[in-house]
């Protein structure tokens, strides 16, 4: 990682603060940021904070950087400067994932103000959602936002291919729950109320069963160990399943995977819709090549969401600016 002298301006740390409302698998928010003063902000990977054993390539770390760099550009634009970004900028530092400037002075448009907007208003949902369908509109422009984004959103409209990758989630979450190793490595980032963190999951983030619906969430609170079947099932309020998938996948595809990810769902949540995050099944390459031949038409799947209206979110924690700023 290469420091410059330049000390944090209020700019940069207005991007910065932006930036770090991203998601990340099991919140772990595995950036850093550098501030050239006024000048630059490079986005490094903070590899330790990877998860070795759940993302062995470091994949879903540099999408949660992509999210990050999104959000940059974002904050950027409404700032009315046209962010210039240089990807991968040091072949001798791999975890340097990009370098951003500023550009030309910039209007931002009304769609852009409107994804700012959203920053606050993201959350990650977990358990059912309300039973009203999303707008075929609305699906329509999430396919487009991801598409700029260089992604390819697939819906799961066919009940077979649904019920395949329900098949493919479960066993995916019941590898993390009986492998030792990786419910250790989860167990690791989740935390009790009465030692709050400022990174990682609550284990009640939900407080229902995460099997109430179609696909099987994460089981922070080991709930599956007291009740193996749920008290109460939700198919129909499982929401809109979609998987975004790329024709590569290489650590520049995942960065621009993440920033796919962040504009679909800043898009969904400035209209009130919200995201749950199911990838167990890409965290087992077994299982993330039957994905890609079954369900992708031969993309690799890079994120599985349910998208519709959480009757309720929560807010996870996020580290300190001077922890992820130097």
């Amino acid at each position: 990682m290469s420091f410059r002298s330049g000390r944090p301006s209020h700019a940069s740390t207005f991007l910065v603060r932006a930036a770090m409302t991203a998601p990340s698998l099991l919140n772990t928010q595995p950036w850093r940021f550098v501030a050239d003063g006024d000048m630059e902000i490079e986005l490094h990977a903070d590899t330790r904070r990877g998860l070795p054993l759940a993302d062995p390539h470091g994949r879903e770390l540099v999408l949660g950087c992509g999210a990050a760099l999104f959000n940059m550009r974002l904050a950027m634009l409404h700032l009315g400067f046209r962010p210039v970004v240089h990807t991968f900028p040091d072949p001798q530092d791999p975890a340097h994932l990009a370098t951003v400037g500023w550009g030309a002075y910039t209007r931002p448009t009304d769609e852009e103000q409107r994804l700012y907007a959203a920053l606050g208003r993201r959350h990650t949902a977990h358990g059912p959602f309300l039973p009203e369908p999303l707008p075929r509109d609305l699906v329509d422009d999430m396919r487009d936002h991801t598409h700029r984004e260089g992604a390819d959103l697939h819906v799961l409209d066919d009940v077979a291919e649904r019920r395949l990758l329900a098949e493919l989630v479960r066993v995916g979450e019941e590898a993390h729950r009986t492998d030792a190793r990786l419910a250790t490595e989860q167990a690791a980032w989740t935390w009790r109320l009465a030692r709050p963190r400022d990174d990682g999951v609550p284990a009640d983030v939900s407080v229902l069963h995460p099997d109430s619906t179609a696909l099987a969430g994460r089981d922070y609170a080991g709930l599956t160990d007291m009740f193996p079947t749920p008290p109460r099932r939700w198919p129909a309020r499982t929401g809109l399943v979609v998987l975004l998938a790329t024709g590569k996948d290489d650590p520049l595809t995942w960065l621009r995977s993440g920033q796919a990810l962040q504009r679909l769902l800043l898009h969904a949540a400035g209209h009130g819709v919200m995201a749950a995050f199911h990838t167990q099944p890409l965290e087992v390459p077994h299982l993330r090549t039957r994905v890609r031949q079954a369900l992708t038409a031969g993309q690799f799947p890079q994120v599985i969401l349910r998208l519709g209206h959480a009757p309720r979110v929560r807010a996870l924690p996020r580290r300190a600016l001077a922890d992820v700023l130097g």
